[in-house]
């Protein structure tokens, strides 16, 4: 991860009164929700390095 994600997500997590790690359990819980919502697959390009505006 890199170190301005991890800042990102270290900053929202301390809006919402989360640990980091609790942070991205929650994140990636949505992920999951969001996935069932909609019934589709993870893009094959998901490994792919990509950029983020922070």
């Amino acid at each position: 991860m890199s170190a301005k994600l991890y800042a990102a997500i270290a900053s929202w997590a301390e809006d919402d009164f989360r640990s980091v790690n609790g942070q991205i359990e929650y994140l990636l819980t949505e992920c999951v929700k969001q996935r069932k919502k909609d019934g589709k697959y993870v893009s094959k390009t998901i490994d792919e390095p990509f950029e983020i505006e922070l």
